[in-house]
């Protein structure tokens, strides 16, 4: 479904200085996978993610969705990809502070609805019930939880039904309850079919994963299935 072949990203600092934080990455997607890329900050993971979102061009390589470059195509394609493909979670929710939960949500399926506004709000409410939100549709962000901020934002980038979602260290700053409530709604919504792409600092995210690889100095380490089941033990033991 979603391809790197040989990707690297740089930055140029300065006349002197180039940074890589991306370098000769290739990874296979498959469609229905949820990959886990850990790694500690600095290392590449975001870089990555922007990537496969096409939010920033690689420096050489392709990243190839459905066998298409996401960078062939033109400005009115690859911006109707973007909204009704791929889904992104950001670190922080980015909701708008003066837009109730029902608001934030439906923004995205305002302008790709057949129903308008109207059919939007409807998959927005549809989204609140599978999220247990259904009583804070008329809230606004500030009176909601971390947690809750979290899923408000996760259902926001489903709510035009992406075929994969794109999630940024979706459970930072999260107690660890909360923080496995996001990941079994991840886990729940990759059962359903979507394939989900996830960067995160946490070893302890690792069991959710189908693959799951370790980014180090802006390469991709496959890890093995022992290191896996370890990770699931102290998860369990926690």
């Amino acid at each position: 479904m979603l391809s790197f072949q040989n990707v690297t990203k740089s930055f140029k600092l300065d006349e002197e200085t180039t940074i890589s934080p991306v370098k000769d990455v290739t990874l296979q997607i498959d469609r229905g996978e949820f990959i886990v890329i850990i790694g500690r900050s600095g290392t590449g993971k975001s870089t990555l993610l922007n990537l496969a979102a096409g939010l920033v061009k690689p420096t050489s390589g392709q990243i190839m969705m459905d066998n298409v470059s996401l960078h062939g195509m033109t400005d009115a394609e690859f911006s109707n990809l973007r909204t009704r493909r791929i889904g992104f979670v950001f670190q922080f929710p980015s909701l708008l502070t003066s837009f109730t939960v029902l608001e934030n949500i439906t923004l995205p399926a305002i302008f790709v609805s057949k129903d308008g506004k109207k059919g939007a709000s409807q998959k927005a409410i549809e989204m609140l019930q599978v999220m247990g939100l259904t009583e804070k549709k008329d809230v606004y962000p500030r009176q909601l939880s971390a947690g809750e901020q979290k899923r408000v934002a996760i259902s926001r980038s489903l709510i035009n039904n992406p075929e994969i979602i794109l999630a940024d260290e979706p459970t930072s700053d999260l107690d660890s309850k909360t923080e496995i409530d996001v990941m079994n709604v991840l886990k729940k919504i990759n059962a359903g079919g979507m394939t989900v792409l996830m960067v995160t600092h946490s070893l302890q995210l690792l069991p959710f994963a189908t693959r799951a690889f370790e980014m180090q100095n802006g390469q991709l380490h496959e890890i093995g299935g022992a290191r896996l089941v370890a990770n699931a033990a102290v998860m369990t033991k926690n």
